[in-house]
């Protein structure tokens, strides 16, 4: 399904051809993130993300880069993570080489002029404000505070309002020219074009550079925050972070923890919706999810319920995660999960965009590439006792960490409340 070539001094090329797909779709993604910041660094992945759609050598306005893309009918974004920032467009099939062109310029060619640098200052302060402002997105920053202490994997990736307005011009220039080496990318490339064609693209777009990717720290025991952290603000609802830490990526567990989190709280039919949404009706949506880093990782759920509901919310919910430990999931409902992550997944690779990202995040992060009927045998191995026993590992009191938002008074004291039974 994936063919890969590495460039001399050059990115790696990841490819899977769709023959019969209008669309082509074109991921790089850059080895760096805001994990490897230090202290004088914080927020300058993000920062240079936002830069480099700011000018470059071949399109030297924001315009002229949009209207490269969106003049085809094409789209494009970027977005920056913890590990990797990752840039990708997806556009007709006859102009991938226009494709290739933009994200090598974006990548490799950025201006980064210094009027342009002081004023996308203000662009991501509002970012930072907006985030702040939305008592979700809040909920979630203190969450991973929680889970992660005050280190890099514990402040929003953004940074903070005083540590993107400090960011000296330098720093960024630095970051770009240490993180951004065509030999630190990985280019993925998904549609109806061959392997040949994407490395030769691939080649004449970005070039060659050689770079090492940067280092981070280790990541703390965890939990490494306080056990709850509460922000009391004037809102309609209270927003509830609740997660324990989980598996680092590529553990032998991974799997199973797929399947685990599936059960327990992704999409309309897992434990939590039927629990908390469709038989207690305490909230319009609840769910799980996981994330996954090089040495750790936390599953969490989340949901907004009525302020005067969030101690029944969150012992509905530390009673699902008590239950996958002391039962076995049934047979029938294992069955319909696996079935429903196969065939999601099957779906979703049917289309160029997540096909690239799928091909071009592993490659990246995992160093190596699951086709579709290796990713279906794996879900399909894991049993039920893989998932009561990957329960009781993950699912204890002491492990537990909460955030929430909510009305002033309205909290209580929460923390006495917080075990698994």
């Amino acid at each position: 399904m994936f063919e890969r070539t590495t460039l001399p001094e050059g990115p790696r090329v990841i490819s899977a051809r769709l023959p019969g797909s209008r669309s082509v779709s074109v991921a790089a993604y850059v080895r760096a993130g805001s994990r490897q910041e230090s202290d004088d660094e914080i927020g300058v992945a993000h920062f240079m993300e936002h830069l480099t759609f700011k000018g470059t050598t071949a399109y030297p306005t924001p315009r002229a880069i949009s209207e490269a893309i969106e003049g085809v009918g094409g789209s494009f974004n970027a977005a920056t993570d913890r590990e990797s920032t990752v840039y990708w467009v997806r556009l007709p099939r006859r102009e991938a080489p226009r494709a290739m062109e933009v994200l090598g310029e974006l990548v490799c060619r950025p201006i980064l002029d210094e009027a342009e640098i002081d004023q996308e200052r203000t662009v991501i302060v509002e970012e930072i404000r907006s985030y702040l402002d939305d008592p979700v997105e809040q909920a979630q920053i203190l969450f991973a505070t929680a889970m992660f202490g005050d280190g890099p994997l514990g402040r929003e990736i953004c940074g903070h309002v005083e540590a993107v307005r400090s960011l000296q011009a330098s720093t960024i220039r630095g970051f770009w020219s240490s993180a951004y080496r065509p030999a630190n990318i990985v280019v993925s490339v998904a549609g109806d074009i061959t392997h040949d064609e994407a490395v030769a693209m691939t080649a004449n777009a970005f070039g060659t550079g050689n770079g090492v990717v940067p280092a981070f720290a280790a990541a703390p025991l965890l939990p490494a925050g306080p056990k709850v952290i509460v922000a009391e603000r004037d809102t309609a609802q209270a927003q509830f972070v609740l997660g324990v830490p989980a598996l680092r990526r590529d553990h032998p567990d991974t799997w199973t923890l797929t399947v685990l989190n599936t059960v327990l709280g992704e999409g309309m039919s897992s434990r939590l919706f039927q629990a908390v949404r469709e038989e207690r009706a305490l909230a319009y949506d609840i769910g799980s999810s996981y994330t996954e880093y090089a040495d750790c990782g936390a599953l969490q759920i989340s949901a907004g319920i009525d302020p005067a509901d969030l101690s029944e919310a969150l012992t509905a919910s530390l009673d699902e995660l008590g239950s996958l430990v002391a039962d076995e999931v049934p047979a029938n409902e294992i069955d319909k999960v696996k079935a429903y992550l196969s065939g999601s997944l099957e779906v979703r690779l049917d289309d160029t965009r997540h096909l690239s990202s799928w091909a071009g995040g592993q490659e990246a992060l995992h160093d190596r590439v699951l086709s579709l009927d290796e990713a279906v045998a794996n879900i399909g191995a894991v049993t039920a006792a893989d998932v009561q026993r990957l329960a009781g590992e993950l699912f204890r009191s002491d492990a537990l960490r909460l955030a929430v938002v909510a009305p002033p008074g309205t909290a209580g004291d929460i923390e006495r409340a917080l075990a698994i039974r």
